[in-house]
């Protein structure tokens, strides 16, 4: 099991990240959440890992806080949950915010990440009732700017909203947004129409 990985960011391109690690560059999927917070490609990252292994892909998905990480494995655990879909809670919600739905049973903001519907939604509420507990502080932080509203739309599609959904978010926004408060803007605005 590859648990942790420390090198040089050299390509970000959400959800996805390529990190050269001492030559290795290790293609990793993130959640959003851990996707705000990298530096500007060419710095140096840490990531903590969980790698799924299938019959024809090894997918590494890393997290910049082992709260993420560990609540991406909770979430694996849950019937009919597989690693995209837990990818796309994570980047629909912070772990305290899931916290807060999950106290408050709160179903309908669950709902409005893409690919989770009512039944899902009332299971991981059900699931991870016991398991998780409230946490602050851990809203995602602005990161570095320079995205275009082509990549901010790739990354809509990346979390599952079709290209209608995407142009009506991207319609809203301003040009010259940096790509990490475009994506977050984008996902308000999607958030709320659902």
């Amino acid at each position: 099991m590859i648990g942790r990985l420390s090198g040089i960011l050299l390509q970000k391109s959400p959800p996805q990240i390529l990190l050269d690690v001492q030559g290795v560059g290790y293609e990793v999927d993130v959640p959003m959440s851990t996707f705000y917070d990298l530096p500007a490609a060419g710095q140096p990252v840490a990531l903590f890992t969980h790698l799924v292994v299938r019959e024809d892909a090894h997918l590494l998905f890393g997290f910049l806080t082992e709260a993420e990480r560990s609540l991406f494995r909770q979430l694996l655990k849950i019937g009919g949950v597989g690693p995209r879909l837990a990818l796309a809670v994570l980047s629909g919600l912070s772990v305290a915010e899931l916290a807060d739905a999950v106290q408050r049973q709160d179903s309908a903001r669950l709902t409005r990440i893409p690919g989770v519907g009512k039944k899902t939604a009332e299971r991981l509420l059900l699931e991870l009732k016991e398991k998780l507990a409230p946490q602050a502080g851990m809203l995602p932080a602005p990161g570095p700017a320079g995205a275009t509203l082509s990549e901010i739309g790739h990354a809509l599609a990346a979390l599952g909203y079709n290209e209608r959904e995407a142009g009506r978010a991207l319609r809203q926004l301003p040009a010259d947004l940096p790509l990490e408060e475009g994506i977050r803007r984008a996902l308000k605005l999607l958030s709320r129409t659902e």
